[in-house]
């Protein structure tokens, strides 16, 4: 069974330190994914995204900007 924030204490973290502990768990579940074999379909596809991604920087969204609304969302 996985643990709740609650038994982990860490819904009495800050908003501010969850959202950096968010985004090493992030950090710390793509590091595991990228030493995990992918199957070729997989690859090809990522390999699309980072090709799209190459070809129109400003398409997405930067995570600052994400980080800021979400953080002004929260604030509400």
């Amino acid at each position: 069974m996985v643990p709740t924030i609650q038994e982990l204490g860490v819904d009495q973290l800050s908003t501010e330190v969850r959202l950096a502990l968010a985004e090493q768990l992030w950090d710390s579940v793509m590091n595991d994914l990228n030493q995990e074999s992918l199957i070729p379909e997989q690859r090809q596809e990522l390999e699309r995204r980072i090709q799209l991604a190459d070809a129109s920087p400003n398409r997405g969204i930067s995570w600052e900007t994400i980080r800021k609304e979400a953080r002004e969302r929260w604030q509400r």
